[in-house]
This record gives structure tokens, sequence and C-alpha cells, in this order.
């Protein structure tokens, strides 16, 4: 066992981190305060690079380190800063002191960024390589970055405006937009006569797309001059800043699944509650996970490393975990100005001022930039043009909206009653909340500010004049919700589960959710089950099951025998095809070879031939193209679709995979594995792309790389993990949203927790690649290998459960 002592100012008395074989931090301290000042102390221990790139690239100061090639992400990221009243915004969280809660965790995480400067090796090796420092926080810096946080639907507005103005007529625009984004519950959108996107800016969302964007580190990029900086301003269709061509931006595909099932339903006569967010995937990963123990305080799950506490997990009577709730929690106003003082807008019967901020950024290698911002009594103007300023009214402005860290409300939760009394606090991202006890008791309950719309839905954009304005938001108490129901279980998948009998129409909470595939797996699951076990969850997180790839293939069987030999060989791999997305499945990378690069290319052609509203559209609904492929085309059209489709889809996968679908290894590709890949990892990660396979598979094409955002910088590529083979799509309950270009992963669950609700010990959850983002860590890419089979390691609980699995003790002591 190994250790280190180190002192650390404002403690009351001294903490002890128990750190386990798999990376898990167990923090034990005489008192809440000091267990919040460990915390942020251990979390810039183990992730301080992500931590410093994550508050320079909120509070727009990436310049400063990186260059002028950043200037035109730092403006935009300033303009969404909280810039409202403080005192208003710390009381918004919930009745605990928010401020000091936080001003603890920031004085820890400072006391680490001290103690790497009188110990250089303690400082993470990214800051040699871009020849930077971390700097200190303040407790401000934490609540008033809310660019990370998920909301929505501008992306999607501004698409639906562009495809409603190419149409011929209202109806043909509505029916090619469902193509886009399908609509739920039914509903007619608001269309405003007096706006017309035909001549909006190509670059209207470029300052909102740039202010979202993550980090990209490029030489190009870091090279850039002065007089090129402001060419940087793009963002492509994967997310990165760039200068080259701009891509049709999209909602981002991030959701998450979780479901509770009551302790009558189960094997262990106890609750269990699964939970797997899905974000981007990042190196290090999105979430870190933590053991809090204080008197009156004793949580452990995950949370974002930058906010103390945690936001999934359990406190030892009570187990909690979130899912997007996709309420539309933004509105795009477009203003008219005034002719005569671009500064004013039209108001009601008058005109108002823009409110113009002058901001200074700092850029490295020369001088300091000034930029100037606008903002109306919407929000901030993310593009002025010809006579219009277009705003943008966002739950980000309004206090309390910093993400998740409405947690600390409930994390003493023990009652259904209280913990959904303590989600009254939380503001955003809107989120699905399942609770569990060790009483038995479970609930769901949705979350977060709705706006009230008295005039319009929030499916278009809307005049700025005050007619379309919100009127606040609704009471978090009529918000949907379930206490012990019925039937014994419950769970969530971003989809549409607004109940029956909730006044969607009058409320119009959100008309844009998630595909209902993986709900739908999930309920039939669960719903066929009458004793659940710890095992079912874990097969149920990882289940490659896709909905659409099966009924692709029921049309694929439904076809005549084709006598071209390539749709032949297609009919023939997928005869007996059942829609698992298995690494391993010959069937399953041809199916989604066809439909990605194949078959839905052909079918928005045919279905909308215009090429400037079909550039809108993709990657498309898919509930709503497979329903025009089954349903909406006549047969002879379907089947030549599908034949064209099937052919190319084969002769792709022989050029990508070779000429046998089912063939065998040959003496000639026999022999050892490649060497590990670096960054810390086992043999397993490197296998998948590198290792000869038999014949073709799915986990061949599909794959994730978890890129260090420097591996630019680095020819040998030594801070990635991977590639893994990873079965699954988008439409799987193991999400697994890929690049159609690459099939690399872009999102899904990094993080999973399996929670024993009452059995603590039993619990188990993965944090891929590993918990640490330090490259010379052994905890840096150690959880990659088991990620990768779709297991799990334990979240021991108990103080001797923890001590047995303890490899590393760290005590902090007062100075």
């Amino acid at each position: 066992m190994s250790g280190a002592a180190y002192p650390l100012p404002g403690l009351d008395g001294p903490v002890e981190i128990r750190v386990d074989r798999w990376g898990l931090a167990h923090i034990r301290a005489g008192s809440t305060r000091d267990a919040f000042r460990a915390q942020g102390f251990n979390a810039a221990r183990d992730r301080l690079w992500q931590l410093d790139l994550w508050r320079k690239r909120g509070l727009g100061l990436l310049a400063a380190n990186f260059g002028p090639g950043y200037l035109a992400q730092d403006r935009a990221a300033r303009l969404f800063l909280f810039r409202g009243d403080m005192a208003a915004e710390w009381a918004a969280y919930g009745p605990q002191d928010t401020h000091a809660i936080v001003t603890a965790f920031v004085d820890g995480l400072n006391a680490y960024v001290a103690l790497t400067e009188a110990r250089p090796e303690l400082l993470p090796p990214e800051f040699a390589l871009t020849d930077t420092r971390p700097a200190r926080w303040q407790p401000e810096d934490v609540v008033r970055i809310r660019s990370h946080g998920l909301v929505r639907n501008v992306l999607s507005e501004v698409a639906r405006a562009r495809v409603l103005a190419r149409a011929e007529s209202r109806a043909a625009g509505l029916a090619a937009d469902d193509l886009r984004k399908r609509i739920s519950p039914p509903h007619d959108p608001v269309v405003q006569d007096r706006l017309d996107a035909a001549d909006w800016p190509d670059d209207l969302l470029d300052d909102f797309r740039l202010a979202t964007a993550t980090v990209g580190v490029s030489p190009e990029r870091l090279a850039a001059p002065r007089d090129e900086a402001w060419t940087w301003s793009k963002v492509d269709a994967h997310g990165a800043v760039t200068r080259g061509p701009r891509a049709a931006p999209k909602e981002p595909a991030e959701g998450s699944n979780n479901w509770v099932v009551g302790a009558a339903r189960t094997e262990t006569g106890r609750p269990i509650l699964a939970s797997d967010p899905h974000r981007v995937y990042l190196q290090p990963s999105l979430r870190y996970a933590v053991h809090l123990t204080a008197p009156g305080l004793d949580v452990i799950g995950a949370g974002e490393p930058a906010l103390p506490g945690i936001s999934i997990g359990h406190n030892g009577h009570a187990a909690f975990s979130l899912t997007i709730a996709p309420m539309d929690q933004e509105d795009l106003f477009v203003c008219e100005t005034d002719p005569a003082d671009p500064d004013r807008y039209r108001y009601g019967e008058g005109w108002e001022p823009i409110e113009r901020v002058v901001e200074t950024i700092p850029v490295r290698g020369g001088p300091d930039e000034t930029v100037l911002l606008g903002y109306t009594r919407h929000g901030p103007v993310i593009r002025d043009a010809a006579g219009r300023a277009f705003a943008l009214r966002t739950v980000w402005s309004e206090p309390g909206a910093a993400a998740y860290l409405g947690s600390l409300a409930y994390l003493g939760a023990t009652t259904p009653e209280a913990f959904g009394e303590a989600l009254r606090h939380w503001s955003a991202p809107s989120v699905n909340q399942l609770y569990a006890d060790a009483t038995g008791r479970i609930a769901w309950f949705m979350a977060g500010k709705a706006p009230v719309r008295p005039a319009h839905d929030g499916l278009l954009p809307a005049p700025g004049d005050g007619r379309y304005d919100w009127a606040g938001f609704h009471d978090p108490g009529t918000l949907p919700r379930s206490l012990d129901p019925e039937a014994g279980w419950l769970a969530t998948a971003n989809a549409m589960n607004l109940p029956p009998d909730f006044p969607a129409e009058a409320h119009k909470v959100g008309f844009e959710w998630a595909e209902p595939w993986r709900a739908r797996r999930i309920r039939a699951v669960l719903g066929g089950q009458t004793r659940h076990s710890l095992e079912d969850s874990r097969a149920l997180q990882g289940d490659t099951f896709s909905e659409p790839s099966r009924r692709l293939a029921d049309l694929v069987r439904a076809m005549s025998p084709a006598s071209d030999p390539d749709i032949a060989s297609a009919q023939a791999l997928l005869a007996s095809f059942e829609g698992r997305l298995d690494p391993d499945s010959a069937a399953a990378a041809l199916i989604e070879v066809c439909w990605v690069h194949h078959l839905r290319p052909a079918l928005l052609e045919t279905l909308v031939p215009d090429a400037g509203t079909r550039r809108l559209l993709p990657p498309g609904d898919t509930q709503s193209l497979i329903e025009r492929l089954d349903g909406g085309l006549d047969v002879v059209t379907r089947e030549k679709l599908l034949a064209n489709a099937l052919g190319a889809a084969f002769r792709d996968c022989l050029e990508r995979m070779g000429s046998d679908p089912m063939g065998r290894l040959t003496p000639e590709v026999e022999g050892p594995l490649p060497p590990p890949s670096a960054g810390g990892g086992s043999d397993a990660e490197t296998i998948a792309l590198r290792e000869p396979r038999i014949g073709w598979s799915w986990g061949r094409l599909h794959h994730t790389l978890f890129a260090h955002p420097l591996t630019g910088l680095r020819p040998d590529q030594a801070w990635d993990v991977g590639p893994l083979p990873v079965g699954g799509s988008a439409a799987s309950v193991m999400h697994a949203e890929y690049r159609t270009d690459t099939f690399r992963l872009t999102h899904g669950a990094s993080f999973r927790m399996i929670v024993d609700v009452g059995d603590w010990d039993r619990s188990v959850f993965i944090n891929v690649p590993g918990q640490s983002g330090d490259p010379g860590s052994p905890h840096y890419a150690d959880l990659a290998p088991i990620w990768g089979r779709q297991d799990h390691v334990p979240m021991l609980y108990s103080r001797e459960a923890v001590d047995a699995a303890t490899e590393t003790i760290i005590t902090l002591s007062p100075p």
C-alpha cells in the first residue's frame, strides 16, 4: 500500500483519502466543509488539466494560453456567462449554503494548484507540452460558466424555419421537417408569418456553436497569426472548431438510460436502480466518481469533476439517477433593429437599447483583444444582420442554472417526498430523476425550469417585439411525477414520456424527444421480468438490440430473391438477423453500412428532391424515415431502393473487410498480438482494430477511441486509449452513436452504475477509460478493457469493504 501526506489550508481537522484498486477515492473528513474542501483537492489531483481547460473554455480565456486562433471561441463563451445577481444565484440552489460549499471546494482545488508550484513533479504533463500553467479559481467561476450545460432546442428551431422557408407550402415544409425531427406529442407548430428564414445568414448559429464546442488543440490552430484569428469561427459536422467549411448544425445526440425496479419484482427483495448517462466520449471521462463521508454526509457516486458533491449515486439510504428529459429551455428571438440606430430594437410600441458590453481578452504573444458583446431583454445577441438582431432566450440566464449543481439539495434526501421537494431547486439541464430507498419506495420526477410560453410553442424562432415573451416558469410541482407505481418499476431513456393526462398542449414543455427505440426495448425487457437481478441490469445496460435494424432486415426478407450476386449475398447474410448489433456480427456490419451510407441517403433523395432542403435534414429522424420506407412508398420504389442499397453496401463491406464475410484466420495472419497501447492500458485496448479478425464483423468498423485533446501535438499518440471494438448503435440500449465516416463512437455511456439498494457493497460502476486524467497514473486507462467487455467494478461503500480494497492512503492536514 502506498501513501502520501499534504497540508491543506483551511481544514478544521485531518482528512483521509483512501483510493481503492479501481481509482475511486473515498474521502473521510470530520466536517462536511472539510469533505468538500478535500474533494476539490482530490479532483485536482486526478483531473487538473481537464479542470483548468474547462475553466478557461467556459470563461473565454483560451487565447491567453493558446493564441489568436482561440479568440472567436473565447468571445462566444463570454456571451453566455451568467451576468445576473450573485446573491440570487447562490440562493437558487436550495437551503444548503451553496456559496460556502463551492468556496470550500475551490479552496481545495487552488491548494493543489499551489502545491504544484512548490512541487513541479505533481504537475500533469500537458502543461509542459503546451507551456502553460494552471490558474487559480474563484467560487463564482463554478456557477457563472453555463455553456457546458445541455439545453435545447435553438439548433432545431432554426433548421425547421429554414426547411419551411424552402417549401412550396406549409404542409410540404412540415412533412419534410418530419424527416428531420419528429414532433411528439402530435402538435401543429405555431408559424410566425412575419418571419422568413430564407435570407437569414449562414453564420447565424456560429457563436452559439462555438460557445458550446469542446476545445481542440492542433498545430495549425496554435500557429494561427493575429490576422487569421477570426477565421477560426466555424464548427464542423463533428463539433470541432475549424477554419474550413461549417456543417449544418444538428442537436447533440446526448441522452441517457435509467431504471428502477421495486422490491416486489427483484431477485434480492430490494430495489435495484441502474443508470448509464450518455454523453460525448472524452479523455478523460466527463464524470468522476467519489465517496464523501463526514458527520451528516455519506454519499458515493459520480458528478462532474468541477462541481462539489455528486449527482448520481446513493447516500446509504436512498439512491438516485438522472437522464435528460428534453424540455425546451431556449428560444431564438428575432429583433427588428432601428434603421436610424442599430443599437436599438423594436419592443412594444417603441424601441429599446441593446446593451453593449466591452470585454478584454488576453492573447498569448500579443496585445489584448477588445470585443463587443450585445444583450437584449431576451438574452445575448448571437448575430446582427440586415436590420435584425438575433437574441437567445435561455434558462442559462436565470439564477440557479449552473448544470447539475442543484444536486446539492438532494444529497441527504431519505423519502421520495423530500427528494421531490429538493428538485424544486433544479434548473438545468432538464432531467428525469429516479429515486429508490431502503424501505422499498421508488419514484420518478421530471425536473428543470420549464418556460411558460403564452403565445407560441418554442418550435420556431419568434419575433422579439414582446408579443411572444416567456411569462416566467411553470411551478416545479406541476411537472410529471410518479411515486410507488403499481407496475413496480420505472424507466426513462429521453423518449417522450409525458403521461396521457399531462396537459402537454397547454404547458408546452417540449415537443422534441429522443427516438423511442431505447425506451421501447427497456420497457419490453423490464415488463417481461418478474425477478429482476443485478445481472439482468448489467445485461440490459449492454443490450445491443436495434429495432430499426431488425425492421430493415424484415423489409429485406420480404423482398423477391435477387439475381444480382451481391444483392443475393446480402439477402442471405441478413436472412436470420434479428437485430442484435453484436461486435462479432457480420450481418450487423452490413445492415449498418447499408443504412448510413447507402439506403438513408437514397431514401432522403427520393423523398426530398430539393438538394438545398435535403442538406438541412441529416442525419434524419430514423422513426420517420423507416415509416416512410415501410408504408409511404409503393412496392416497386421500395424494392428498388433496397436492392440498390444492399448491393452497394455489400460491395462497400467487401472493400472494407475483405472478400469472405464468414471467413477464417489464415496462417499468414496468425501470430502474436501487437504491443499494448500507451497510456497505461492493457493488450485488450489494442486488439480491436489491429488484431486480424474472422471475416466481417461490426466491431471491425464500429469502435471507440478515447483521444486525448492534445493528441495532435504528439506524433506517437501515446495518451490515446483504444481503439476498442463496440457493438450497438444509437438505437440500442447500449447507446453507441458514431461518426458515419469512420464509425468511431462519439456519444454513449462512459459511466455506468447499478445500485443494490440496501446491500450497498454489491453495487457496481464503471468510468471509462479510467478515474484519473493524468497519463502517468495507473488509473488513467485501467477501466477501459473492463468497459470494453461490458463489465463493471465494485462501488464499495462500507468502511470494512473500502479498507480491504484500499491501495493508496492520502492524508491531508491543517498546516
